[in-house]
């Protein structure tokens, strides 16, 4: 390993490109299927990209976080359900360094690394809590969550559990095949069909010592600044999903005016460069997703400043990044939300067409966003801003 060459920036920004380029090709025809996804996550698997993030001494791609914040974001403007996809592994299978030490974390990194494991699942807090009990051989695992991303075609899922004598919650990681696990093709979205959620029930599932990731308890005795990290390092995937959303809906939007099917006023040639109708509404959703963009810029610098302090960052230096961070959503939000809806109208009646596929974009986008729901970041942004409140712990869904 000593001897091998880890790859850079610029080469996995051009996998990621080719690799998205690749999803673009039968986007519209794969989404109308709305079958498991398991040939894109071959795709991503084969392109590497699955393991970008894992050590390069382990078998890894050895590439950091901004490099995956891009990856992610190039994924999701061909295909934001893959890019949720995407999104939704890169964080869980990284959970472990987050809530324990390297050398901890280091074997299921270097067997998740070796076997390429696709992670799904979900560390939010649900209700009714999944629950964790010790028994005399160990620990089983009980009960159901609604609603876990990439469960149809995971290799592993990561999620909260809580322990049964203590209250205390903690990440778990299950493999899905294990007796006690069922998994059940129910999620029916009107958007991102290809993010393979679905529910899971779990009857006594053993659970070894080894695959209790860590404690997620909200306890500033118990959860470090560095692990609390966890939250606006996995909000910041959610910001480029949305973002990556938008860039794709306007860049089709784009493409399909330039090539003569402008909707507008009968006085100009239709898909002429001078529209002014045209020239407004991708100028205004252009400054939109610009504007987001460059606040999506800040808060990844405060993030990877917080990462590089790691146990010597403070609560209150946590605050400000979890702000940031928030801030960044909003208008990430705000963005995919316009640009996917006011796309349909630069294109006009045309966009009904299901063979262009447009409303994609924009299903995706709201589907993403309602289990996200921004008001709850600007409430945590407002009452910092007011009151100098720490945001909470809270965890993407």
């Amino acid at each position: 390993m000593s001897d091998r060459t880890v790859p850079d920036r610029t080469h996995w920004l051009r996998v990621a490109r080719e690799t998205a380029d690749d999803l673009a090709t039968d986007a519209v025809a794969r989404e109308q299927a709305g079958k498991a996804p398991f040939d894109e996550v071959s795709r991503l698997r084969e392109a590497g990209l699955l393991t970008l993030l894992a050590p390069a001494e382990l078998g890894g791609g050895g590439a950091d976080w901004p490099t995956a914040y891009a990856v992610v974001r190039e994924i999701a403007a061909a295909d934001g359900a893959i890019g949720q996809l995407l999104g939704c592994h890169t964080f869980l299978s990284w959970s472990a360094r987050f809530l324990n030490e390297p050398a901890l974390a280091a074997p299921i990194d270097r067997r998740s690394a070796a076997e390429q494991w696709y992670w799904g699942g979900g560390l939010a807090r649900q209700e009714p809590s999944l629950a964790l009990t010790p028994t005399g051989g160990g620990q089983v695992l009980d009960g159901r969550q609604s609603y876990v991303t990439g469960v149809l075609v995971a290799d592993r899922i990561a999620v909260r559990a809580v322990r049964a004598e203590t209250g205390e919650p903690v990440a778990v990681l299950v493999d899905p095949a294990a007796p006690g696990v069922r998994v059940d093709n129910d999620a029916e979205t009107f958007g991102q069909r290809l993010a393979a959620g679905g529910s899971v029930e779990f009857d006594a599932v053993p659970v070894a010592a080894g695959d209790v990731l860590g404690s997620l308890s909200a306890d500033e005795e118990v959860l470090s600044p560095r692990s609390a990290l966890m939250s606006p390092v996995g909000r910041l995937l959610s910001v480029q999903l949305q973002l990556g959303m938008a860039d794709g809906v306007l860049a089709e939007a784009r493409d399909y005016a330039r090539a003569g099917h402008a909707p507008w006023h009968p006085a100009w040639p239709a898909g002429s460069p001078h529209d002014p109708h045209v020239l407004t509404a991708f100028g205004e959703l252009a400054v939109l997703v610009r504007a987001a963009s460059a606040l999506a810029d800040q808060a990844l610098a405060a993030v990877c400043a917080g990462l590089a302090r790691g146990d010597d960052l403070t609560f209150e230096e946590h605050a400000e990044i979890a702000v940031v961070v928030a801030m960044a959503e909003a208008a990430a939000s705000r963005a995919a939300q316009e640009s996917t809806a006011r796309a349909l109208d630069v294109v006009g009646a045309r966009s009904t067409s299901a063979r262009l596929g447009l409303d994609r974009f924009w299903r995706n986008a709201r589907t993403h966003t309602l289990y996200e729901p921004v008001a709850h970041r600007l409430r945590d942004v407002g009452d910092y801003f007011l009151n100098g409140a720490h945001p909470p712990f809270a965890l993407p869904i």
